[in-house]
């Protein structure tokens, strides 16, 4: 009974620590872990090693002289070349391969066989 509670002793400690680990970020135990290593006195330089803090200086804020029309006319642009795309496909479109049925699937028509030589298509379906 004792050997069990020990071992049970031991598993929840161990849990305990894992899940107190795993609550910090990556970020956070790479941050503590620069921090130990940089307070820590070396050989070399036997003081400790404490950064000096930067201090920004506020932003300053631009003024603007009025509105751009940038973005109207990249609007226009893009417009003026999605009208052409759609002409060129509808002039397509109007080619026999694409207008006439007996092309239907076929980039060229199919010939015309005899009753006796027809055969099933694998491309449209049909037999011809």
């Amino acid at each position: 009974m004792l050997r069990f509670m020990r071992i049970l002793f031991v598993c929840v400690f161990t849990l305990v620590a894992i899940a107190s680990f795993a609550q910090q970020s990556r970020k956070e135990r790479r941050a503590e872990k620069k921090e130990l290593e940089s307070n820590q006195p070396t050989s070399l330089d036997p003081e400790t090693n404490m950064p000096i803090p930067e201090i920004r200086e506020p932003k300053k804020k631009t003024k603007s002289n009025g509105p751009t029309y940038n973005s109207q006319k990249e609007f226009e642009q893009r417009m003026q070349a999605r009208a052409k795309t759609n002409r060129r496909n509808e002039k397509l479109l109007m080619t026999p391969q694409y207008s006439n049925p007996l092309y239907f699937g076929h980039k060229r028509a199919p010939k015309k066989h005899s009753y006796k030589k027809i055969k099933f298509c694998k491309e449209c379906g049909i037999r011809h």
